[in-house]
């Protein structure tokens, strides 16, 4: 019988997934991570993705298939390999993806590896996406509900660890689980899916830098495309490409964040068309196939999550960056954030989009 190691983080996808892969016939053992103490990082216990209520309800689902179920204690490499990571962007003016750090470095690296010591062949998560063998090669592909795909965070996977990775839940539609979880009687069921990043669940950015660092970020100029000073910034961590609320000025027509000069303690703002640009360069870029083309490579690219692929073409460069090139300009390229290949529905790679003058 094969063995899995199911990744639960008390939600009814992670729930399904297990209850699924025991199903199949495998013996599955289920476990959550412990990725921080709520003290540690300023708040008090609440319901996040890593709160005692999640711990319950995952242990709540497994007894009920009849797993064991065990918490990891993983808070000092959440710390070293996301917290710090996600603070780290924030002072050097970039706008991190903690969500894709926790899955690459935790759930895919630490806890891939804490299966393979526990004997299991496989590690299950609750995502939705697919994964295929063609010719030899492992494919990443969007998840058939288009609506709830997540293959965008999961661009760095590699050819071993997709070889050893179930996503139970890449054929499936959200309401479909909920209807399944419900009928099986798990608690979860009509869980909220969660929203915000774990350790921010106010989504306060600025307030959990200042409370995690200890640090109170240095006030400074707004500047219009010309350097003509228009008021003052409350701190560069505070901002991002692209954001218009909550610049805690009104400057009689609607602007937004162009630039982050964090050396100069400047924030840049230009009205919405100037936010448009055709081309990118990303770095830390990663091929699901294991190695880049030798050519450019006509493709559709996304710079956010949320966003719909857009045509494109990825050029490969000999220093292993690749620059993209749009068919049509993008609105509020991000540096920190991710910009994600595809081929129809299969992931081609992805990376780090590097900062303007970088490139």
């Amino acid at each position: 019988m094969k063995k899995a190691l199911i990744a639960m983080s008390g939600g009814v996808d992670s729930s399904l997934a297990a209850s699924l892969t025991k199903d199949a016939g495998f013996e599955c053992i289920g476990c959550t991570m412990k990725l921080y103490d709520n003290e540690d990082i300023g708040l008090t216990r609440g319901h996040t993705c890593c709160s005692l209520d999640d711990v319950e309800d995952a242990r709540s689902v497994a007894y009920k298939i009849g797993i064991p179920y065990y918490v990891f204690n993983f808070t000092g490499d959440f710390h070293e390999k996301v917290i710090s990571r996600f603070v780290s962007s924030y002072e050097h003016g970039l706008t991190p993806n903690p969500c894709i750090d926790c899955n690459r470095y935790l759930k895919f690296d630490e806890l891939y590896t804490r299966a393979k010591i526990l004997g299991c062949e496989y590690l299950v998560t609750g995502h939705y996406a697919r994964i295929e063998k063609y010719n030899g090669e492992y494919l990443l592909k969007k998840a058939l509900d288009e609506s709830k795909d997540q293959s965008y965070v999961l661009y760095f996977l590699t050819q071993e660890q997709l070889a050893h990775t179930l996503f139970p839940l890449g054929t499936m539609k959200k309401p479909d689980v909920r209807a399944l979880a419900e009928r099986n009687g798990f608690v979860n069921a009509a869980k909220p899916d969660s929203q915000d990043i774990c350790f921010v669940p106010d989504g306060d950015y600025g307030a959990f830098l200042e409370r995690y660092t200890g640090k109170t970020y240095t006030k400074g100029d707004f500047l219009d495309t010309d350097g003509n000073v228009l008021g003052n910034h409350n701190g560069t961590i505070r901002y991002t490409i692209g954001q218009r609320k909550g610049l805690g000025i009104a400057f009689g027509k609607p602007l937004y964040v162009k630039q982050i000069d964090v050396k100069n303690n400047t924030v840049t703002l230009a009205e919405e068309q100037e936010l448009y640009s055709d081309t990118l360069t990303a770095e830390d870029f990663h091929w699901i196939s294991g190695h880049a083309p030798s050519s450019e490579t006509i493709c559709k690219a996304k710079v956010r999550y949320r966003q719909k692929e857009q045509p494109a073409t990825a050029y490969p460069q000999q220093d292993g960056t690749v620059t993209i090139v749009f068919d049509e300009p993008q609105r509020a390229i991000t540096p920190g954030q991710a910009v994600v290949l595809y081929d129809g529905d299969r992931v081609l790679g992805g990376g780090r989009i590097m900062p303007q003058e970088k490139r």
